[in-house]
């Protein structure tokens, strides 16, 4: 069943349990992503990212409606989530096509550029229905909000908030994206002051660098939607590569796509679960 996700984020973090938002590259992901979701008894987000979808030949209607129709059959809730949109156009396409929420991508604009744009973004998203999320750019830190060193302050988070009327929030807390080794240090005690002042739920991107254990401390310190790719990615990638050394002869890619598949939906399960605090 399809739902809204910063509905799905604010029960999450009621409970103080973490939200899953994986990000989907193949078709097949999504459907590993269900199944791994329906054992697991948890609600998902599906994300689908601009670079996706340039990947995709710039076409967000394809697997944009794949995903709608499988979270809709889905027996767990499930949101549709547009991540790191720098397009105005494509948010709004997204919402027009009936996403559950997007997230646009202001952060490398001027601070004043990226509050008018993501309020705007908002605004058009709100009247649909359709949750938002962003984030704060170099307001987060002075080598880029993604970079490990940066951090974001808790006031400025919660003016951004306010000046935005955003519904989820990424912020800067020692993670980076497209990690491939788990040894990331997450600052828990900023986590504890940003949800502090900040009235949304927080989200995590580049949480494929954190270990188990410092998400743990991090859901339990305050953040809710953890987003992860690059770490599910290096899983497919390994047990390929697994198969097709094992068989040279294997050209069928459903031969060596579905132990990737497998791989991948196991640790999808483990991972809602951790974040459940089961």
């Amino acid at each position: 069943m399809l739902a809204d996700t910063a509905e799905l984020a604010r029960k999450a973090a009621a409970k103080r349990e973490g939200l899953g938002a994986f990000n989907v590259v193949l078709l097949e992901f999504a459907e590993a992503f269900v199944d791994a979701a329906e054992a697991a008894g948890r609600p998902i987000i599906f994300q689908l990212s601009q670079n996706a979808i340039a990947y995709h030949g710039g076409r967000l209607e394809p697997l944009g409606k794949a995903l709608l129709d499988l979270g809709a059959s889905a027996h767990v809730p499930v949101g549709v989530h547009l991540d790191h949109a720098e397009s105005v156009d494509l948010c709004h396409r997204a919402v027009d096509m009936g996403f559950t929420s997007i997230m646009y991508d202001g952060s490398k604009l001027p601070d004043a550029e990226n509050r008018a744009t993501t309020a705007a973004v908002a605004d058009y998203a709100h009247a649909a229905g359709v949750s938002v999320e962003a984030e704060l750019g170099e307001v987060g830190g002075k080598n880029g909000v993604h970079n490990p060193t940066a951090r974001t302050d808790p006031q400025d988070a919660a003016k951004f908030v306010a000046d935005t009327g955003v519904d989820l929030l990424a912020v800067a807390v020692g993670s980076s994206h497209a990690m491939a080794t788990r040894d990331a240090v997450l600052d828990t005690g900023l986590i504890s002051r940003i949800k502090a002042a900040v009235p949304v739920p927080l989200v995590l991107h580049g949480s494929s660098g954190v270990p188990d254990a410092g998400m743990v401390d991090a859901i339990h310190a305050g953040m809710t939607k953890i987003n992860v790719s690059t770490h599910l990615n290096v899983l497919y990638t390994a047990e390929v590569r697994r198969v097709l050394a094992a068989d040279p002869a294997v050209v069928d890619p459903r031969k060596y796509g579905k132990p990737g598949n497998a791989a991948v939906r196991a640790e999808v399960e483990r991972l809602l679960r951790l974040y459940a605090g089961e």
